[in-house]
């Protein structure tokens, strides 16, 4: 028997309207700081909603807590601002319900890695159809200034006045470990970039994590400096793209080997080297995702920016949806009262 729910569930999307970033602004001020890298960001992912295929009203933002999660705030979608670390078990159980929808979770370092931790890791490994947008400022930003879980070793902040003394969690590592199916890094100002990102995630039928260095220039300004800015990002960060080999340099003067079991920086210049001995980046391969992302914390090599790993699997929706169908098919459509009452009941008079 089809209900009126499996016939909401299943409406095709039928022609969707033209949209420009524009209808995805809502009407109200954006209140982060001045400078804040959450407009970067923000602006990016306006920007690709028009092409992601979806009408408006099948569009879902959540968030928890901290500056990002003001993000459901600033897009004319629906939206859903939960509590603390609790937005990814939010958006899993509404893309489980409605799986027509497309559901994206605006989340903050400390929001994700701390006291969400524990749905980032659960989400990732049941490959729950959401897209996460990770926004990485290595500090407690809204709280005003405590470290977080990715705040680095000797960092003095508000609640770490002598310098942090935890080795911080690598995101990316964290997301590859639990099972995440697609996994990206990116950088507040690189539009166009981050941009590329959010559609690929867009894209990509799973759980995909995006994680994007995003500036606090209140608590944190200029963590990422050496990663962004023109003097240094060319020899400090790799640029992944599928099929090429790992280049990066001024002029493409550097790559990266395998030496053993372990990446190593190479200058094509001095003639020992050339191109076709570099690791040439396949972003289908699960074990190369661990070694690029474990290069995150080697200051010996350069950061990787862009897709690490995409993986095509099943989702936990889809799975959920095909054990149902199963079922009825066996059994035939179940019967609330009899399942409430069990085999075994009796009436109190």
């Amino acid at each position: 028997m089809t209900t009126q729910l499996d016939l909401l569930i299943h409406k095709e999307y039928g022609e969707i309207p033209q949209y420009t970033p524009k209808d995805f602004k809502a009407n109200i001020d954006v209140r982060w700081c001045a400078g804040c890298g959450g407009y970067s960001i923000l602006a990016q992912v306006q920007r690709i909603m028009p092409d992601i295929g979806v009408p408006k009203e099948k569009i879902v933002f959540v968030s928890g807590i901290g500056c990002s999660s003001r993000f459901p705030y600033y897009m004319d979608v629906y939206g859903f601002h939960s509590i603390h670390g609790r937005a990814l078990a939010v958006a899993s159980g509404l893309k489980v319900a409605r799986p027509d929808l497309s559901v994206w979770v605006a989340t903050g370092d400390g929001d994700c890695m701390s006291i969400g931790g524990n749905h980032m890791i659960h989400a990732s490994r049941r490959n729950v159809d959401i897209n996460v947008i990770m926004f990485n400022n290595e500090i407690y930003s809204l709280t005003k200034g405590q470290f977080s879980p990715t705040s680095r070793v000797g960092q003095k902040t508000k609640s770490s006045p002598f310098g942090v003394l935890d080795d911080p969690f690598n995101p990316s590592s964290l997301a590859l470990g639990s099972g995440s199916t697609f996994v990206a890094r990116g950088y507040d100002n690189n539009p166009s970039h981050m941009k590329h990102l959010f559609q690929r995630a867009a894209q990509h039928k799973g759980f995909s994590f995006v994680e994007i260095y995003a500036n606090c220039v209140i608590f944190n300004d200029g963590a990422f400096d050496e990663y962004t800015r023109k003097e240094t990002r060319p020899t400090s960060t790799i640029n992944l793209e599928h099929g090429k080999p790992l280049v990066f340099g001024f002029k493409n003067e550097l790559g990266i080997i395998m030496d053993g079991y372990k990446p190593k920086v190479v200058n094509l210049d001095e003639g020992k080297y050339s191109v076709n001995d570099l690791i040439v980046h396949n972003e289908q391969d699960s074990t190369l995702a661990l070694i690029l992302s474990d290069m995150s914390f080697n200051p010996e090599l350069p950061r990787p920016m862009g897709v690490i790993y995409a993986e095509s699997k099943p989702t936990y929706d889809q799975k959920v949806t095909w054990q149902i169908n199963d079922l009825i098919e066996r059994k035939g459509e179940g019967n609330l009262d009899d399942l409430m009452r069990g085999d075994e009941w009796w009436e109190i008079k």
